[in-house]
This record gives C-alpha cells, structure tokens and sequence, in this order.
C-alpha cells in the first residue's frame, strides 16, 4: 500500500533520532535524549504491538548482583569491570527512585537474600563489603542473616546472606510510566513495525521495513537479544529466561528478593504468591534462544526447586508459565558503542536491565 502525502510529512518523516526498540533501554535512552536535547525530533521503532524480550518478562527484581555473583564476575573479568558494572547497576536503580514514585512501580526495598550451601565464600565477604561501601555507601552490603532460613521456611539452605539495599517492582507498571514519559517529552512511535534492513550513507540512515522506509541522521539499536538478525557479527547471544508462578498461597512466610547459584535461579513473593525463575545453566545450548515458548524440562526442574527448597511440605498450583529472552556474551559488561559514524549500539544487558537501562541511557545521551 503506498503511503499519502500526509502520512509521509507526519508518522513517516525524516527524524534527527531513530531508536529501534521500546523495552527498558530504549525508552530511558529516548527520555534522556530528550530531556538533553528538547528541540530534536526521536521516534522509537517496536516490531511488536507492545514491548517484548526481557522488559515486560522478567522477574521485576530492583537489584546490582548477588555475592556469589560479583565473585564470579570478577573471576572472569577482573574487579574493576565488577566493579563499573555495579556502579552502575545501582546508581540506575536510585535514578528510578528519582524519576517514579514507589506506588506507582510497587517499587519495595524489602531487602535482597542468596542461599548458600559453601561455607568457603564466606571468608570472600569482608573483601567484598570492602570493595562496595563506596558506592553502597554502608559498611556491610552482604552479611549471614540465617536466623531468616527458617522464618522464610526454606529448605536445603545452610547461610542465607542478606543485601538490605535490594527489592523489587512491577516491571509493566514501571514500562507504562516510562512510556508516558516519552509521551509528555513528545517521543514518537511506531510499534509493530519489523526492521529489514538498515543502510547508511553519508548524510543518512535509511532504515527499511514492512510497510515503509523511513530515515534518519541517527540510529540507535536497543534490540538486545534480538540484535544479531541486524548485526549477526556482535558479540552477544541470547538467553531464554524461563519463570514460572504460583497461585496464591495462604500464610506464605517468604519475604523479600532470593538468588541461588550465582544468580541463575531467582524468585519472590509477588503478593502472596512464588514467582520463580531461572535454572538455564541446566541446559545452557536450548536456552540460547530467540523462541518464547517454555520446555517441560526445565518448567519441571523449577518446579522441583519449588517443592524442595521454597515451599517444602506444601501444597501449591501453578497459574502462569513464560519466557524472557535476555543477552549475554563473553562478559557480562554491556556494549554501548558505536558502530559507524552514525549508529550506536545499546545493548547486552546481562539480565540486569531494570538496573543499567538508565544509565544506558544517560551515556548514549552523551554520544549522540
């Protein structure tokens, strides 16, 4: 169908800033350029009719890394990296807090917890407390809490290790005022629209889709785990994040955020109920996926790590099963780079978007 005069001039114009993808990153990197350069013209690209990947499925955890996490981390890219990347995992979450009221997110600092079943970490702690309480600000960010192991019911936990800096929030809830907020800062979108091809030249970007070309001085690509069908050589691949949620459950006594095994399991109660995710590290090769769909092992192993360690000796129904595709790649620090005189790309969030998408934002602000 060939476009009118009128939809050419307005929804399909030329932009001075093209972002292409409305998750947590695109739509912080479209406010923040906004709120930097009030007078340029953003229009944010979606393929979906709502955003979809990570942002609107994950498991609506506020939080920077667990113990083991950072540890971890810092193995494979020593501490300094670590220690960046939790910078800015956590200033992103306290500009949240400066952007949104709580009740508008559900956004709770009820503090984060990792179960712990080695003891040999523990002699790790006091390094680790050393190296955050400049960015943390307190003393202890990790510290044993055990007495809470059987307050919380948990089984199959020796030390549970508290983060009394970390919580949660409702991620759809914080996308919707994300995307008012790009509305009262006149961002414009077009959604369910399925990028093809992308070509620069020396004055322009020409971006090819389904229904229209449209064009560009610059581009941004916030598509994260989707990124390599436009770039097949960036260094990331994507990972399926799957989760599953109970019914509600009557005098539950779990409180608060809960990491196991270096972060690859995670759950919480979300208004009396379990939401539980994770376990990939199971069957790493069929979880670096693009599909959405969940797999009966891995929904049964979760359901297994339900029965045996957070609701022991307790009945429960399952009423929700579904999928988040994140990125990861060889490190766990994001890629935020450009990749030609005009393009930039924002993504490789690790599953840690919530926390680094405004900072993201706030560094590609800078670059454009």
């Amino acid at each position: 169908m060939n476009p009118s005069i009128w939809e050419l001039e307005t929804f399909y114009r030329k932009r001075d800033i093209i972002i292409i993808g409305a998750g947590f990153t695109g739509l912080w990197i479209a406010i923040l350029i906004k709120e930097k350069f009030p007078e340029k013209s953003v229009l944010v690209v979606e393929r979906s009719s709502i955003p979809i990947g990570a942002s609107t499925r994950n498991a609506g955890f506020a939080c920077f890394g667990s113990l083991t996490e950072l540890i971890a981390d810092s193995e494979k890219m020593g501490w300094q990296k670590t220690l960046d990347l939790v910078k800015m995992r956590f200033d992103g979450l306290q500009k949240i807090k400066t952007y949104f009221k709580a009740e508008t997110i559900d956004f709770e600092r009820c503090g984060g917890y990792e179960i712990l079943n080695d003891d040999s970490i523990l002699f790790q702690i006091d390094e680790v407390n050393e190296r955050l309480k400049n960015i943390t600000g307190i003393q202890k960010t990790y510290f044993e809490s055990n007495s809470k192991i059987q307050e919380f019911g948990l089984a199959k936990t020796k030390i549970l290790i508290e983060n009394p800096l970390e919580g949660s929030l409702h991620s759809g809830k914080l996308l919707h005022e994300l995307l008012q907020k790009c509305y009262d800062l006149k961002v414009e979108f077009l959604f369910g629209t399925e990028i093809l091809e992308i070509v620069e030249s020396a004055d322009s970007v020409k971006i090819t889709t389904e229904n229209i070309d449209l064009e560009t001085d610059k581009l941004v690509i916030a598509t994260n785990a989707f990124t390599k069908k436009l770039f097949p050589e960036i260094d990331l691949v994507p990972a399926r994040g799957q989760i599953l949620l109970t019914e509600p459950i009557e005098n539950l006594k779990l409180k608060g955020t809960f990491h196991y095994d270096e972060g690859f399991y995670y759950f919480r109660n979300l208004n009396n109920r379990i939401l539980l995710g994770g376990g990939r590290n199971m069957d790493f090769k069929n979880e670096e996926t693009t599909d959405f769909a969940t797999t009966e092992f891995l929904q049964n192993h979760l359901e297994e790590f339900l029965k045996e360690v957070i609701l022991p000796n307790q009945s429960f129904k399952i009423s929700h099963r579904w999928s988040g595709i994140m990125a990861m790649g060889t490190e766990k620090y994001p890629i935020i780079e450009k990749i030609s005189d005009r393009q930039i790309a924002a993504v490789r969030l690790s599953g840690m978007g919530v926390a680094l998408a405004p900072k993201v934002g706030e560094l590609v602000a800078e670059m454009v």
